[in-house]
């Protein structure tokens, strides 16, 4: 096998292997910049407190909170099939979401730095009965090793970005390498399933994408209640997952909407909440008057900017605005998932950016259930006209739920598609418990 192996892949598993006398200061440098949690680095070298549970197990792996989040409820139907649940990630922040989230009985486990002898540590102890890879997050040594144990793998909910497919194209043979040791690719949609198929997957089979099928998330009624009663009768927008360089252009439309709506509040909800607090000077030395949530500050009759550097409260804030930024599309960052804001009620506008989403967002657009902005005098256009007319509101909204209602359905044929490899588990589990 490791002879069939293309020799950039040879080159990568001597390379991560002989990198490993690295990996402490690896390590002490994430943990400075707060990308390691000090308290379970043992499981970035395969090792894990946590005991395998008996019988089968199914493991799920994607890169961070919205991989994760896409298969929230794929996972609750594989639990409600009495199928034991393994979920690895590689952030902090998803780490923190699947604790707030996910049942108490879902293992969550950092996946293991991609080095041979680390994986093989991972594989060792959790033996998995079955991998679903989610996106594109695709770890060599991790796809390698778990082939060579001839571990069914199957990639779900898979894209290839339009910024993706030609890099790896120039690396045909190894892309090939690794997703030809898929069973089968889910793809998202029918440009993807192409992609995929050209750079070497076998069994492409087109599901469409499981973050249109994300439920709502949550939010905590005493703080929705509590913050409602703080701005009621106050104009709001909320800025989702912003970016760097969002901030600023997201300031200027404030003071210009502010001319028209004397009592507007934004808030700014930023995708890594660390930088809350960077945010916050930003905006004091503007002149404009902030609060920081982080710091269990409330917006007050004065505030005008308020910061939300919390995790897991997009739910909060989308109940208790009408109107919705959604960010990383003013930045060249793709865009972030509309779709949990559009079950929420809220209109959406975006920025020029929404390639990570590019399907959803010309649905929405073509259809008026969301809006467009390029510039930031199209930004303050747009925003005007929703804060201005309650009736396009309540039109944009109708017409996003249209939208994502007919784009739906990826869980259903996700799950018909491993119908066969979860038919095998139950038999499996069927002769465990006789």
């Amino acid at each position: 096998m490791a002879n069939s192996l293309p020799m950039t892949l040879r080159v990568y598993q001597k390379l991560s292997s002989a990198v490993v006398p690295l990996a402490p200061a690896l390590i002490k440098r994430r943990l400075k910049q707060g990308k390691e949690d000090p308290l379970r680095i043992g499981e970035r070298r395969g090792l894990s407190r946590d005991i395998r549970p008996h019988g089968p197990l199914v493991w799920i792996h994607g890169a961070s909170v919205g991989e994760v989040l896409a298969a929230a409820a794929l996972i609750e139907k594989l639990r409600a099939l009495n199928i034991r649940i393994l979920l690895t990630s590689g952030t902090v922040t998803s780490a923190a979401i699947v604790a707030k989230r996910f049942p108490a009985d879902i293992i969550h486990q950092y996946v293991p730095y991609d080095s041979p002898r680390y994986v093989a540590r991972f594989l060792d102890h959790w033996r998995p009965s079955l991998a679903l890879f989610i996106e594109s997050d695709l770890w060599p040594n991790l796809i390698l090793s778990s082939a060579a144990r001839r571990l069914p793998m199957v990639l779900i909910n898979g894209r290839m970005s339009p910024r993706s497919f030609p890099r790896w194209r120039r690396v045909a043979g190894t892309i090939s390498a690794l997703l030809g040791r898929f069973d089968v690719c889910l793809a998202q949609s029918p440009v993807d399933a192409e992609r995929f198929t050209a750079l070497g997957s076998r069994n492409v089979v087109t599901t469409g994408n499981l973050k249109l099928d994300v439920p709502a998330p949550p939010a905590d009624p005493a703080k929705l209640e509590r913050l409602t009663a703080m701005t009621r009768g106050r104009p709001i927008v909320v800025a989702a997952s912003t970016h760097p360089g969002e901030e600023e252009i997201l300031l200027d439309a404030h003071r210009a909407l502010a001319g028209f709506f004397p009592q507007l509040l934004t808030v700014i909800v930023p995708r890594h909440p660390n930088r809350g607090e960077a945010i916050a000077r930003a905006v004091a030395a503007s002149g404009l008057q902030v609060a920081l949530r982080s710091c269990e500050e409330l917006p007050t009759a004065t505030t005008e900017i308020y910061v939300a550097d919390t995790m897991g409260e997009l739910g909060l804030f989308y109940r208790l605005a009408p109107i919705v930024f959604m960010g990383g599309s003013l930045v060249e960052h793709g865009g972030q998932n509309p779709i949990e804001a559009v079950k929420l009620g809220a209109s959406i506008v975006h920025g020029p950016h929404v390639f990570n989403f590019a399907e959803v967002y010309e649905a929405l657009d073509s259809a008026g259930g969301a809006r467009r902005a390029d510039t930031l005098e199209a930004l303050v256009k747009q925003l005007g006209q929703l804060l201005a007319d309650p009736a396009a509101r309540e039109a944009s909204v109708a017409a996003s739920e249209r939208v994502v209602g007919e784009l739906g359905g990826a869980l259903d044929r996700t799950l018909a598609a491993l119908e066969p490899y979860l038919l095998q588990l139950r038999i499996e589990m069927g002769a465990a418990n006789a």
